[in-house]
């Protein structure tokens, strides 16, 4: 098997630029670490590791504090047992059509009213709750800031932080600090747990972006480890923890209906959002890794496959950036903000509202009778008065015009 990898997958011309060989690259123990693939295999159990972690601090730590914050779950009706409909809400579809309505309705013995009613509770059922989604949200907040400030701390001092060219000096014979070897390993294992965990996540309206954002940061990382383009790499984690440790705050309010500072966070997240993502990152980082990089070495496999991804995650960042922007023109325009464009939204329509069934349809028609009645008569005893009025009106002015 190593014979294999070292013959097709480890190639000299697809992770080193032309001219240089393995043995060049070689460091001494003293000289520092430099990256090897054998490194990435941490992420895997570090995957778990924050897998278990989440669900230990959803249950001690955010669980209790959506009580504090105020978050409350919307009450749901359970659908009831009925197997057959159990069975082709699963195996089936979840919004059946008429006709499939209709046939059901024949086997189990049911309305078509009351088989629809069924699958309304059933979806409904199944949503996600707030304390669900503010759980996801404050865990990811918690690591997103962690991983900012340390990342922050771990680079203010270095060279390339401030000049982009350091990234390229001496490249691929760079050794990599041991905080920044580990700055690499947290971040790859929490997103491969991040993709490991999609499945029983709160399923978004941008899931299949979400998707694809994941796999690509892990190509984006795990290939830029294995050929050393760690400088850069951090620069572009950094870049993504600035503004998303924001948008998780933000949900977090939200779902405790604290809306002055959930609509406050979320203006100070679109601003670092659009300038890290649209401005900061193409003009400074992608600039480099296409242009100010060849100035060192002449392009490879390696250097189209790393600005391959780090566009394809562009391409995400302008979509988002598209979605932020009609939720600021939402709040400047209609003075709030109604819900979170970039992921919040669940992928399906809204929470459909409870129907009563057939077993309560004669007392809940005698009720909206009632309701409809009484908004009737008051709709028109203000036809009526307005009448009036108009008629009052005329009359005082027939004089005038006689």
């Amino acid at each position: 098997m190593e014979a294999l990898l070292n013959e097709w997958l480890w190639q000299e011309e697809y992770w080193l630029p032309p001219g240089i060989r393995w043995r060049d690259i070689e460091m001494k123990e003293n000289e520092g670490r430099f990256p090897l693939p054998r490194d990435l295999i941490y992420t895997l159990p570090l995957a778990f590791a924050f897998i278990a972690l989440r669900y230990v601090f959803e249950r001690l730590i955010a669980v209790p504090l959506s009580k504090q914050l105020g978050v409350k779950d919307r009450i749901r009706i359970r659908a009831a047992s009925v197997p057959k409909l159990e069975t082709f809400y699963k195996q089936n579809r979840r919004l059946p059509s008429q006709s499939e309505v209709v046939a059901l309705g024949k086997q189990c013995g049911f309305s078509p009213r009351k088989i629809q009613t069924w699958f309304r509770h059933r979806r409904n059922q199944d949503r996600p709750s707030n304390t669900k989604k503010f759980c996801e949200a404050s865990w990811r907040f918690v690591f997103y800031l962690a991983a900012f400030t340390a990342g922050l701390a771990s680079l203010i001092n270095t060279p390339w932080f401030w000049d982009h060219r350091e990234c390229w000096r001496d490249y691929p014979r760079q050794p990599v600090a041991e905080v920044h070897f580990w700055y690499y390993i947290l971040e790859m294992g929490f997103y491969l747990s991040l993709l490991l965990s999609v499945s029983v996540d709160v399923k978004r309206k941008d899931f299949k972006e979400q998707v694809i954002h994941h796999i690509a940061t892990l190509f984006l990382i795990g290939f830029s480890y294995c050929a050393n383009y760690v400088r850069v790499g951090t620069l572009v984690m950094l870049v993504h923890d600035s503004s998303d440790f924001l948008l998780e705050s933000a949900k977090m309010f939200h779902y405790g209906g604290w809306t002055k500072i959930c609509d406050s966070l979320f203006v100070v997240f679109s601003l670092v959002f659009l300038v890290t993502r649209l401005v900061v990152l193409p003009s400074r980082v992608i600039h480099s890794t296409l242009v100010v990089s060849l100035d060192f070495f002449q392009p490879f496999f390696g250097y189209y496959f790393f600005n391959a991804l780090l566009l394809v995650l562009q391409a995400l960042h302008i979509f988002w950036a598209y979605l932020i922007l009609r939720m600021v023109y939402k709040f400047v325009f209609l003075g709030k903000v109604e819900r979170d464009e970039r992921s919040d939204e669940e992928s399906e329509v809204e929470d459909e509202e409870d129907d009563p069934g057939e077993e309560g349809d004669e007392c809940s028609w005698e009720q909206r009778k009632g309701t409809i009645n009484s908004k009737l008569a008051s709709l028109a005893n203000n036809c009526v008065l307005n009448n009036l009025t108009n008629q009052r009106n005329i009359n005082s002015r027939l004089p005038k015009a006689r």
